[in-house]
């Protein structure tokens, strides 16, 4: 296995406690600190650093970015003023939404569907069954089919689960899918990937080796980013495979197929919704809001809930459901769902303008339950009184008496977990095996010199910049004496890197402070620029390699510590009390970057850049770029970019990310990986275009 910096539990964590710096421990598959560890809130008081000037600016950043695509986004649906112009936009989304969505499968695999068991009911009988969405990619779902079948056809739902841990099995699951059956209705229902019995990470006794069904998704998910694959893509093809099996079920009227699912499944009903014509009908819960109340709400959601370039594309919630119209669809929310209810109504209002165009404005609806989030009896009944509006199924109005079955009851599988079945693939099988593809290909057409570069910039997607125009800068007047850094005397400046974005960066001076950033002497100077991998603070006072780089440089060098977005004084205090965990701040706005076709990694470079292009502009001519871990990547791909770099030192640092696409158990955070990066290039190839250059 090639090398990759050390876990986080072997450092201290950024943050100041009031007693000093507390350790930090590492979360579920050492992606985040512990609970303990982080401060809770962004006053000193709390434990947060005083010197963590900007903790909102990324957040703030990103806030305005989703109002501004919201805004153009209302502005081009509320001017839709003719049916043809309602028509060409549903035709439009749609396009858009399979170009997020790519690559989904060019063919269809056999299913090779088995009834591995059944149970008999008073009204219904549920069918235990095994399909392969691809060849060896196992599905286990529960069919509930009603016996009494006039004509002998009747309506066919999809369902979709939420994070329940035992996938189709959890109560709420079963009472839908059983409800529906009972008022005659079949219900084909499956466990998502990362659920049920189709956990991807257990051990030979089938015990899970990743506890959590979003830490599991967000593990394959953002692993599978790296050879350009999305986790959300792979569901809804199960999804439409699930579509094709009850289809292939003569019991089944295709006039009346529809889908409904929650939370997790409601995203999965959204997305299918966007990416599947056949369906009749639709009733996704618990999900549907906008991209702008889920960001300012804070609230963090799966790799598969983020669709890379979704939002680079334009596409809201309400735009998913749009390319079903005027097809019927009842919106399912809360009053109290952490899914805001706002966003759901505010979605129903902008669908009722389109629907109203093509005349089936009574097509589009909307239900606020009155829980909080969950498929309860209320919103269950929706569903079930608008579905058989549509097929005529029943006219009872609320949710027949239910039996709860036993998980084993509706176990597809013998042991319990479909990929300790001969034959099974993984989804990180298929990472691995797609990633030794691309490895092959790229060494057989490796790219170099000028054609390396367009590619880096091509996948970073960096704001515009022109390095020989100076960035402007914030003098903050916090300096003073040694903090014990490596230098006497320190001042902090603030490099505008692009408009709401600023790199924090601390100058070290053997004299009293000066208050302009200094010009280099004459004939030029050396300064080394330290990238800092999670605070420049904390860098300065104890990384052992930094001292050391300080400590044998000639007289004269000026020492540059840089905090680049989302690290040091800019960490967001965001998305809960823990940055570094699989669900934290550090994630929530690589999930969202992704989703603007902007890596938040490109950010970090651009905003090292900068600074390079500031001390190029005072005369600083010899610049040593250097950093530790996660920042050497930063440092490797500025470095690529700008010749101005003479030299480089990346303390260890990562060999190639795909070294991270096949280990099975990594550790490596999505805001350090690029989605599709291995279709082109690797780390290996920026090593060595560099290493004439590294120290």
């Amino acid at each position: 296995m090639e090398s990759f910096p050390p876990s986080l539990a072997t450092r201290r964590d950024l943050l100041h406690l009031a007693g000093g710096l507390a350790l930090s421990g590492l979360g579920p598959l050492g992606l985040g600190p512990s609970s303990q560890a982080l401060g809770q809130s962004p006053a000193p008081a709390a434990g947060l650093t005083p010197y963590q000037r900007f903790p909102r600016m990324v957040h703030e950043y990103y806030v305005a970015k989703i109002r501004g695509i919201e805004k153009r986004g209302l502005e081009r649906k509320r001017a839709l003023s003719t049916k043809a112009e309602a028509e060409a936009y549903i035709a439009e989304v749609r396009e858009k939404i399979a170009k997020a969505f790519a690559p989904m499968p060019k063919e269809k695999t056999p299913l090779n569907a088995r009834v591995t068991g059944r149970i008999e009911r008073d009204t219904y009988t549920v069918e235990n069954i095994l399909f392969e969405s691809r060849q060896k990619f196992f599905v286990t779902a529960n069919l509930y089919l009603p016996k009494n079948r006039p004509g002998g056809k009747v309506p066919g739902v999809v369902g979709s689960c939420g994070h329940s841990q035992n996938g189709k099995c959890a109560e709420a699951y079963q009472s839908f899918a059983q409800g529906l059956a009972r008022l005659g209705t079949a219900c084909l229902i499956f466990d998502p990937i990362g659920q049920g019995e189709r956990s991807q990470y257990v051990d030979p006794a089938g015990k899970l080796l990743i506890k959590g069904t979003t830490t599991e998704h967000n593990h394959a998910g953002n692993q599978m980013e790296l050879v350009g694959e999305f986790l959300g893509s792979w569901r809804a093809w199960d999804g439409i495979r699930a579509l094709d099996y009850l289809l292939s079920r003569p019991e089944i009227d295709p006039q009346h197929v529809g889908i409904t699912g929650n939370s997790g499944g409601g995203t999965l009903s959204t997305w299918l919704i966007g990416l599947e014509r056949r369906w009749t009908m639709g009733a996704p819960a618990c999900f549907v809001t906008t991209w702008r109340r889920n960001l300012e709400n804070e609230l963090p959601q799966d790799n598969e809930q983020c669709p890379p370039r979704s939002l680079a594309y334009g596409l809201d919630h309400d735009d998913y459901l749009a390319a079903m119209a005027p097809k019927p669809i009842i919106i399912l929310a809360q009053s109290r769902d952490y899914f805001d209810a706002r966003g759901s109504a505010e979605t129903h209002e902008r669908l009722r303008h389109l629907y109203g165009l093509l005349g089936a404005e009574d097509q589009i609806q909307l239900h606020v339950g009155p829980d909080e989030h969950g498929y309860s009896q209320p919103n269950r009944e929706a569903m079930y009184r608008f579905f058989n509006s549509l097929t005529g199924a029943s006219d009872a109005a609320t949710e027949p008496a239910l039996v709860i079955e036993e998980d084993k009851a509706l176990q597809c599988t013998p042991t319990g977990q479909v990929v300790l079945d001969p034959g099974s693939k993984t989804v990180f099988t298929f990472t691995q095996a797609k990633a030794a593809r691309l490895k092959k290909a790229r060494e057989a057409a490796p790219l170099a010199g000028d054609a390396l570069k367009a590619a880096v910039r091509e996948t970073l997607k960096m704001p515009p910049r022109d390095p020989a125009a100076a960035p402007d800068y914030r003098i903050l007047r916090a300096y003073g004496a040694k903090r014990g850094y490596p230098r006497e005397h320190w001042i902090h400046y603030a490099v505008e890197s692009e408009p709401g974005i600023q790199a924090l960066c601390t100058v070290l001076f053997d004299a009293p402070h000066v208050a302009s950033l200094p010009a280099a002497p004459e004939g030029g100077g050396k300064v080394v620029l330290w990238i800092a991998e999670q605070s420049s603070d904390v860098e300065l006072r104890e990384d052992p390699t930094l001292s050391e780089l300080a400590a044998t440089q000639p007289p004269g060098t000026m020492i540059v510590a840089c905090d680049v977005r989302g690290v040091g004084e800019s960490l967001p205090v965001t998305a809960g009390n823990q940055p570094h965990s699989y669900y934290g701040s550090d994630y929530f706005y690589a999930a969202y970057a992704n989703m603007l076709g902007k890596p938040y990694l490109g950010g970090k470079t651009h905003d090292a850049l900068r600074v390079i292009d500031l001390l190029a502009s005072r005369g600083w001519t010899e610049i040593h770029l250097a950093a530790k871990g996660r920042a050497t990547i930063i440092v490797a791909l500025a470095a690529l970019l700008d010749d101005r770099v003479k030299l480089v030192t990346a303390h260890q640092r990562l060999e190639s990310w795909h070294s991270i696409a096949t280990e099975e158990h990594y550790q490596w955070p999505l805001s350090h990986m690029l989605f599709g990066v291995l279709r082109t290039w690797d780390l290996p190839d920026v090593w060595k275009a560099m290493e004439s250059r590294m120290a």
